[in-house]
């Protein structure tokens, strides 16, 4: 485990990050006591939602709304 500064870590953000990649775990420190660690992202985190790709687009507004707009907005927001 490295320790690096807030202030290290900003200077060599790129490099740590590689180093992370790489399997390293890097606390880092402000005022010598750790804050926080930056370590390699587990694959089960990383993963893209299970609901990717399975919405359904549906129009904006209702077909035939004949200039009312302003009617068909504010009954679409309900209460709010």
């Amino acid at each position: 485990m490295k320790l690096v500064s807030i202030q290290d870590l900003k200077a060599k953000l790129s490099a740590m990050v590689a180093q992370a990649e790489s399997g390293d775990t890097i606390t880092i420190t402000r005022h010598n006591a750790p804050v926080a660690q930056l370590s390699p992202a587990r694959t089960a985190s990383v993963q893209r939602g299970k609901n990717v790709g399975g919405g359904r687009i549906r129009a904006a507004l209702k077909r035939g709304t004949k200039g009312r707009y302003l009617e068909v907005l504010l009954e679409d927001r309900g209460n709010r």
